[in-house]
């Protein structure tokens, strides 16, 4: 079997506030589902869907809108193995296989946790240089290889 039938192909979004360029603070939410673990939004893609399709439907189902634009994209897909726990929950998959894109909402977006079947109870935004300061320790190699060639390119 591939690696890309192993990971379950998915999509991240690393959102960026509305005053970007200008900051480079970066949105992340807390999980409702684990203790104090925040992350950035992501989400499956749908057999059949188009990366960027999938992209806005994901931001819409986690975050209650998809009033963004695409800022970059990280040029290649990334996987990340799950704990053993979420891997059991997950199957067949261990691991996934991701897109990861720079977007930034506009300044009269409206992001709205309570959506139909919410991931998050709170979010917030931080500095691009803390965003590793939060995340799940199973997730961090992925963060900082996204996020440090997004910043090599001056993106963040």
């Amino acid at each position: 079997m591939s690696k890309k039938d192993n990971y379950r192909p998915n999509v991240a979004m690393i959102i960026v506030s509305s005053s970007y360029p200008e900051t480079k603070e970066i949105f992340i939410a807390q999980r409702n589902d684990l203790t104090d673990i925040w992350q950035f939004p992501q989400g499956g893609i749908d057999k059949g869907e188009e990366v960027k399709e999938a992209l806005f439907r994901e931001m819409e189902e986690e975050i209650g809108t998809a009033d963004a634009e695409i800022i970059a994209e990280y040029p290649e897909w990334i996987s990340y193995d799950f704990p053993p726990k979420i891997a059991k929950k997950m199957q067949p998959y261990k691991g996934q296989i991701q897109r990861y894109f720079v977007v930034k909402i506009h300044d009269e977006t409206q992001i709205n946790l309570a959506t139909k079947h919410p991931e998050f109870e709170a979010y917030k935004f931080v500095d691009a240089h803390d965003v590793l300061n939060h995340t799940a320790h199973f997730k961090k190699p992925v963060y900082e290889t996204v996020l440090t060639y997004f910043h090599k390119e001056g993106v963040l």
